[in-house]
C-alpha cells in the first residue's frame, strides 16, 4: 500500500478521536439569501457589521456566514437590483437570519417563451466572445505582469467530522472521549454539523520579482495540531494541503484533489465549456461586471461548473469567481467541492486575488450522511506594487528549523491573523493537547501507525515495517524478520536501524545495521538532507533488482509466475555521505565492497573454461547527481516520499570500480543518466515520462552488467518490464524510455456503463535497446562468467539485439476505487523459452 493510500485510511480512523471545547463567544451571524420574488438563491450579495469594515458575500448556495469579537448590534445587506436591508442583531451570539431580498422598483411580468426544439448550443455566442477576450488579456491580469509585488498570505487549513450522530458520544467505546464531542460548530456552513479535529494555520511574507525571475516566501508564524508520536501530524498536513493546492484561475490547469481540472479561462476553454451570459452588475463605484455562468460539455469530464465575474473595463478581468464539481464528475470519495474567490481592485485599476476559499465534503457514500468536512482558506493583505527592494530580499537563505516561528504567541496570533477563527475551531488546539496526554488515546493511536504505516512505537524505537515480517522464496523457503529504528526522541542527529532475518530453508541467517549521522542537526529525513551513514547488510538478492538500505519484504511479492530461483548472497558494506540544497540539488559520494555468492540455479559462477568461481568480491566508489527543481514531499518524522509535479527530475551517477582496494577484482566504470516527466494534457489527465541510458566502460563478468528491470510478480510495476524473466537480458550499453498514460476516465466517460462505474482509462508502452560489446561477450572472451543456462544446457540469460524489447499494455483503474488492471502484452522476442507473451497484472492505488 503507497503512502497516499495509508493516509487516506488513516485519516479515517482519526476522525473518531478528537475533539472541542469551550471558548469567549464572538457575535457570529449565518443564514441564507434569497430573491423574495422567486425565492432563488443570490450569490456574491453584500452582508456587513454596520458601522465597521467587515463584510462577507454570500456563495454560490446564497449562504453567509460573518463574524466579530466586537459588539456589533446590526448587519446591512445590499444587493445591486434590490432593495438594502439593515436587520438588528444579538451581539455576542450565535444567531441564524435569513433574508429575503425586494426588488428596487417593479419587475415585467414574466413572459416564457417555448420552443418543440431546444436551440442547440453554439459556440458563436457573445458569451464566448467574452471569454476570448478574458483568455486574451490573462498575461496583464496576472500579478506577475508588475515588476515587484509584496504581500502578506494568511492559509488556514481546517477538517473538521461532519454531521456525525449524536449516539456515537454515548457507545461504550467513547464514553471516556465524551467531551470531544461537546463542541460542534453548525453555522458555519449552514446544513452541515462540523466537529473540528485538524487546524493549521500559517502566515507568510511573500516577494515577487519579475526580472530575474525569483518568489520568495518568508514564513512568519505557524501553528497546528499535534497528535502526539503515534501519528503523523506533519505528514497529515501535507497530504491535505496537497488535496487542496493553492489555485490560481488565470493558470490554463488547477491542480484539486491530487487532478488536473481544465481552467474556465483555459485558453481552450470554450471546447470543453458552455457559457452564458447570466446577468449585468454594476458597482457602488459604477464599476461594470458580466456575469458568466458556465457548465462541463461531459458533465463526468474533470471539469469546474459555476458562475464567473468579469470586468467591463477594457481588462476584462476576473472580478469574482465560484466554482464547483458537479455530482457526476469522476472523482471518488467527494460528495461536493466548491472554491469561492474573490478579487479587490488595486490603486491602478487592476485586481488582485483577496481571498480564496476551497471547501469539501467527503464521504464513502453519498447517502451517509456523516463523513469529512475540509476547508483551505487562503487571505491576501497589504498588496505593495513595483516597489523594488534590496537583492537579498529575493534570494532565500538556507532554510532552518525556527522554533521561534513555530511557537508563536497567541498574541502574535490575534494581531497578524488576517482573518478569523470560528469558535470551535479557536478551541481545537486546546483540546487535541488534551487528547493526546490520554493513555487511552496513546494506545489507539499506537494500534493506529502499525496497522497503517507498519510501525510500533515505543518511545525512543519503533519496530516494524509489519509488512515485511514474513515472506517466502525458493531459496530461502519460509522466512520471517523482525527490525527497527530509533526515532528523533532518541537523538536528532544520530538515527540507528536495523533488522534481523532468518531462513528456513537454507538456514542461514540475514541481517542489515546501519548508523546515520546528522551534519546539519535535523533529521536525515527532511529537507534539505546532509548526512553521512555507515552500512553492512548481508542478504539475498535478485539480480538486476537493486537493494536500497533496507530492503522491503513483502507477502504479496512473494508470489511470482514462471521459475524463479536465480538468487545471489550479497555482503555489502556502505558509506554514503548525502547533501541536498535549496534549490532541489543534490549529489552523494559513496563507497561500497560488495561479495557476491552465486545460490539457487546460479550457483556456481563458471566461465567457459569450466573454471569455477565461488563468489565475486566488487569496490566501487560512486558519485550521483540529482536536480528537481520545485519538488515536494509527503514530509513525515521518519519518512519523506516526492510528490510527483510537473517538473523534471535529473539524475546523473557515476560508479567505478577499484581493483586491488579491499580485495575488488575489477576496473570498470558505470555511467548512467535518467530524466523522469510527469505532463498533465488537461483535460486528457496526466502521463509519467522517464528516459534513461547507461554505458560500461571495461570488461567485466555478466552480474557487473546492467541486468535490465524484470518482474515475475502478478503486480503492475511502473519502473520495470512486466514480462520480462529475472536476468533474461543483459548490456554494457542501453537507452529506454517508458511512457505510463493516465486519462482520467477521459474517453469511458462518454459512454454510459462506464461513466456510472467511474473507471479511467491507462495504457503504457516500454521501450529498450541495447547491446553487448565483443569485449564482455563471453563467447569471445573464455575467461568471463558463462551466462546462465537451465538445467538442459539451454539459455536463460541473453544480450539485446539489434532489435528492441517492446511491451505495451491498456488497463482500467478505479475499479471499486483502487484497483488497477493491465493487459501486458510483449512485442519483442517471443522465441525466448519460458517467457509470457501475455499477461495480466494487478496494481493496488487509492486516488481521487
Amino acid at each position: 500500500m503507497n503512502l497516499e493510500a495509508s493516509y487516506k485510511h488513516l485519516l479515517f480512523i482519526i476522525l473518531l478521536f478528537v475533539s472541542s471545547s469551550l471558548f469567549a463567544q464572538n457575535t457570529i451571524v449565518t443564514g441564507s439569501i434569497t430573491d423574495g420574488t422567486n425565492k432563488q438563491a443570490l450569490p456574491f450579495v453584500s452582508v456587513a457589521f454596520v458601522g465597521s469594515t467587515i463584510g462577507v458575500t454570500t456563495n454560490n448556495q446564497g449562504f453567509y456566514s460573518i463574524r466579530s469579537t466586537k459588539p456589533y448590534s446590526q448587519i446591512k445587506v445590499s444587493y445591486l437590483g434590490f432593495k438594502d436591508v439593515i436587520l438588528n442583531i444579538t451581539p455576542g451570539k450565535e444567531q441564524v437570519i435569513n433574508v429575503k431580498m425586494v426588488p428596487a422598483s417593479k419587475q415585467l411580468n414574466e413572459v416564457i417563451v417555448k420552443t418543440k426544439k431546444k436551440p442547440k448550443y453554439v459556440n458563436d455566442n457573445p458569451a464566448v466572445e467574452l471569454i476570448r477576450k478574458v483568455i486574451a488579456n490573462k498575461d496583464k491580469n496576472r500579478p506577475e505582469s508588475y515588476q515587484y509585488v509584496e504581500y502578506k498570505e494568511y492559509d488556514k487549513m481546517q477538517f473538521s467530522l461532519s454531521n456525525l450522530s449524536d449516539k456515537v458520544a454515548e457507545k461504550k467505546l467513547f464514553r471516556k472521549y465524551k467531551f470531544v464531542f461537546e463542541n460542534k460548530d453548525s453555522v458555519t456552513y449552514p446544513g452541515k454539523t462540523l466537529l473540528p479535529i485538524f487546524l493549521k494555520e500559517r502566515l507568510s511574507q511573500v516577494y515577487y520579482r519579475k526580472d530575474p525571475e525569483a518568489t520568495r516566501s518568508i514564513l512568519l508564524g505557524e501553528k497546528s495540531v499535534d497528535f502526539g508520536p503515534g501519528f503523523d501530524t506533519e505528514g497529515i498536513g501535507q497530504y491535505f494541503k496537497h488535496l487542496y493546492a493553492k489555485i490560481d484561475i488565470y493558470d490554463n490547469s488547477i491542480m484539486l484533489l491530487g487532478r488536473q481540472f481544465l481552467s474556465p479561462i483555459a485558453n481552450s476553454a470554450p471546447t470543453y465549456y458552455k457559457f452564458f451570459i447570466a446577468d449585468t452588475v454594476t458597482l457602488d463605484n459604477g464599476q461594470k461586471l458580466v456575469k458568466l455562468s458556465f457548465t462541463p460539455r461531459n458533465t463526468n469530464d474533470i471539469l469546474f461548473e459555476g458562475e464567473i465575474y468579469i470586468t467591463l473595463d477594457g481588462n476584462y478581468a476576473v472580478q469574482k469567481d465560484g466554482l464547483t464539481i458537479n455530482k457526476n464528475i469522476n472523482v471518488n470519495f467527494v460528495r461536493s467541492m466548491h472554491v469561492d474567490q474573490s478579487f479587490e481592485q488595486n490603486a491602478d485599476g487592476r485586481y488582485h486575488l483577496s481571498k480564496s476559499n476551497t471547501f469539501a465534503d467527503f464521504g464513502i457514500s453519498a447517502k451517509r450522511k456523516g463523513g469529512l468536512f475540509g476547508s483551505r482558506t487562503l487571505t491576501f493583505k497589504n498588496y505593495t506594487l513595483n516597489q523594488p527592494r534590496p537583492e537579498t530580499t529575493y534570494i532565500a537563505p538556507p532554510e532552518l528549523e525556527d522554533e521561534e516561528v513555530k511557537n508563536r504567541p497567541e498574541s502574535f496570533w490575534a494581531e497578524n491573523r488576517l482573518d478569523t477563527l470560528t469558535r470551535a475551531e479557536s478551541k481545537t488546539y486546546k483540546n487535541i493537547d488534551s487528547l493526546v496526554h490520554m493513555p487511552s488515546f496513546r494506545r489507539t493511536a499506537d494500534i493506529v501507525n502499525l496497522l497503517f504505516a507498519g510501525f510500533k512505537g515505543f518511545g525512543k524505537f519503533e519496530v516494524g515495517p509489519a509488512s515485511t515480517f514474513y515472506s517466502f522464496n525458493p531459496v530461502e523457503g519460509f522466512r520471517l524478520r523482525v527490525g527497527g529504528r530509533t526515532t528523533a526522541n532518541f537523538s536528532k542527529r544520530y538515527f540507528l536501524e536495523g533488522y534481523g532475518a532468518y531462513g528456513f530453508k537454507d538456514e542461514r541467517w540475514k541481517y542489515f545495521i546501519a548508523g546515520t549521522y546528522s551534519l546539519n542537526n535535523k533529521s536525515i529525513y527532511r529537507f534539505p538532507q546532509h548526512y553521512i551513514r555507515a552500512s553492512f547488510q548481508r542478504e539475498t538478492k535478485i539480480p538486476g533488482q537493486e537493494l536500497q538500505f533496507i530492503q522491503e519484504d513483502n507477502f504479496f511479492l512473494s508470489f511470482k509466475r514462471g521459475r524463479n530461483d536465480k538468487y545471489l548472497y550479497n555482503d555489502i558494506y556502505r558509506l554514503d555521505y548525502v547533501s541536498e540544497y535549496e534549490n532541489h540539488f543534490s549529489y552523494k559520494l559513496g563507497l561500497k565492497k560488495t561479495t557476491q555468492t552465486p545460490t539457487g540455479s546460479l550457483y556456481p559462477f563458471i566461465n567457459t573454461q569450466n573454471n569455477i568461481f565461488n563468489h565475486l568480491t566488487t569496490t566501487e566508489a560512486s558519485i550521483g547527481l540529482r536536480y528537481a527543481p520545485n519538488e515536494q514531499y509527503y514530509q513525515g518524522k521518519l519518512f519523506r516520499t516526492p510528490i510527483k509535479n510537473k517538473y523534471p527530475i535529473i539524475s546523473l551517477d557515476f560508479t567505478t570500480g577499484l581493483k586491488n582496494v579491499l580485495g575488488g577484482e575489477y576496473n570498470y566504470q558505470n555511467l548512467t543518466a535518467r530524466v523522469d516527466k510527469r505532463y498533465y494534457i488537461a483535460p486528457f489527465g496526466f502521463g509519467d515520462f522517464t528516459a534513461e541510458a547507461g554505458k560500461i566502460f571495461g570488461q567485466v563478468p555478466y552480474p557487473l552488467l546492467n541486468i535490465h528491470r524484470a518482474n515475475q510478480t502478478y503486480a503492475y510495476v511502473v519502473d520495470t518490464y512486466n514480462l520480462m524473466n529475472f536476468l533474461e537480458f543483459v548490456s554494457d550499453k542501453s537507452i529506454s524510455f517508458n511512457i505510463d498514460q493516465h486519462f482520467g476516465g477521459f474517453l469511458f466517460n462518454k459512454v454510459p456503463l462506464f461513466k456510472k462505474l467511474k473507471w479511467r482509462e491507462t495504457a503504457s508502452i516500454k521501450v529498450l535497446y541495447g547491446g553487448l560489446s565483443d569485449k564482455n561477450n563471453p563467447s569471445i572472451h573464455p575467461n568471463l562468467y558463462q551466462f546462465p543456462i537451465d538445467e538442459n544446457g539451454a539459455p536463460i540469460t541473453y544480450a539485446l539485439g539489434s532489435k528492441a524489447y517492446v511491451e505495451g499494455s491498456v488497463g482500467i483503474e478505479n475499479i471499486f476505487k483502487f484497483i488497477r488492471v493491465d493487459v501486458v502484452r510483449r512485442f519483442t522476442y517471443l522465441d525466448h523459452p519460458g517467457i509470457a507473451e501475455w499477461g495480466v497484472r494487478t496494481k493496488v492505488k487509492f486516488d481521487f
